[in-house]
């Protein structure tokens, strides 16, 4: 089968990285000195450099060869969300489309589907989502991902591709639920990033948040996730699976996580500038949280948490006082 990655970031080269071996996967960047350098180095530096690419995938710049090699199997858009409409715009046609990218857009506070849609209304789209770090997806350790779509053979194509030993896929039509899922992860790991990074500063014998606090925390944005999902049209149950509890744990809890790490920072002190500049990586909560308040705010969906984190990346409040906020709301019916 041929499948063709647009996007060499961490996801999109990890995810090029597990199917190569099964099957003729292109790998596309858009960046001709960082193709070369893959070339020859068989590595990905900048995002993935702890490991090897294998020799059977192809890497190229050459957006035309790419976009014919998908034509012929699978397109898979490997773009951070800020990427996504130019991508889909850039394959307008028949073409099915499946994402990896999660979180709402920035600006139109769009989700995915609905970008896919306002680019073209009748394009058969789906998004590969759930709990996921790139760098053991790469190194073929064991991971379960669900492909959301409402075309049956779409997501039986993803299955194809890239269904395997140590990569487990999943189906929903629920794409709506999928894509909230793992668009508002992103913004709660920041939160517990926050709050672990206070406890992890705090002295000894002191007062300060600790594993309590965080499962309190984990718990109760597992609810926002889902009352803004279930306002969007999306099914309750899809939460308490892979692309909404699951995604969240890891992402909130994960060392290997880039929003859990900005939280981390911003508890240490650091400006959000810096902390962002640290990574070298997107983190999508940091861009999303202002699009997820907004869409909350419309349906008059109350998310806390949500404002929290908007208000402590805006630099509204501290760290310390955010975490105080969150902890000191009123008593109420869970």
């Amino acid at each position: 089968m041929k499948i063709a990655v647009f996007g060499a970031g961490a996801w999109g080269t990890a995810l090029a990285v597990a199917a190569a071996p099964r099957h003729e996967v292109l790998l596309w960047a858009r960046d001709a000195r960082q193709v070369a350098a893959m070339q020859a180095t068989r590595r990905n530096a900048r995002y993935l450099g702890e490991v090897a690419l294998p020799p059977e995938l192809f890497i190229t710049a050459d957006e035309a060869l790419a976009m014919a090699h998908g034509d012929a199997g699978l397109s898979v858009i490997a773009t951070p969300m800020a990427g996504l409409r130019d991508r889909l715009t850039a394959q307008r046609g028949q073409r099915p489309a499946l994402w990896l990218c999660k979180g709402f857009e920035a600006g139109t506070g769009a989700l995915g589907h609905e970008v896919a849609r306002s680019v073209q209304p009748d394009t058969v789209c789906g998004v590969l989502s759930g709990p996921s770090f790139a760098l053991e997806v790469a190194r073929q350790q064991p991971t379960a991902l669900v492909v959301a779509s409402e075309n049956a053979a779409l997501a039986a194509l993803t299955v194809e591709a890239f269904h395997s030993e140590a990569l487990r896929i999943y189906t929903t039509t629920d794409l709506v639920g999928v894509e909230v899922g793992g668009a508002v992860k992103n913004v709660l790991a920041i939160a517990v990033g926050v709050l672990d990074g206070l406890a992890a500063a705090a002295t000894p014998g002191s007062p300060s948040p600790g594993l309590n606090a965080r499962a309190a925390l984990i718990t109760r944005g597992l609810a926002e996730m889902t009352r803004l999902g279930v306002a969007l049209g999306a099914q309750a149950q899809t939460f308490m699976g892979l692309s909404g509890l699951g995604d969240l744990v890891l992402t909130a809890t994960g060392h290997l996580s880039r929003n859990r790490r900005v939280g981390l920072l911003l508890a240490e002190g650091q400006p959000l500038a810096d902390a962002l500049c640290s990574l070298g990586h997107v983190a999508e909560g940091v861009l999303s949280a202002p699009m997820v308040l907004a869409r909350a705010q419309s349906l008059g969906v109350e998310m806390p948490i949500t404002q929290t984190v908007v208000d402590l990346l805006a630099g509204h409040v501290a760290p310390a006082q955010a975490v105080a906020r969150l902890m000191s709301r009123d008593a109420r019916a869970e």
